[in-house]
């Protein structure tokens, strides 16, 4: 990919071109990007792994009437 000397070359014309006082817009929107492309894929990866799952059973569970001991069963 790319080397150290390479990053450094681009991170100067960078500065140069853009000046600094939009760097930090700049930065500041690719940050924003990158967080929301990592809470898409975190979202479709978990849609993806609930997708073939059923939903769980659901049960009620019954009051005890008064005068009886709920732990005990009969």
């Amino acid at each position: 990919m790319f080397g150290l000397s390479e990053i450094a070359i681009l991170l100067i014309i960078a500065i140069v071109v853009l000046g600094p006082k939009k760097l930090p817009d700049l930065a500041r929107s690719a940050g924003k990007s990158a967080r929301i492309l990592k809470s898409e894929a975190r979202a479709a990866k978990d849609a993806e792994d609930t997708e073939g799952v059923e939903p769980r059973a659901t049960y009620q569970v019954r009051p005890t009437p008064p005068g009886q001991d709920p732990e005990r069963t009969s």
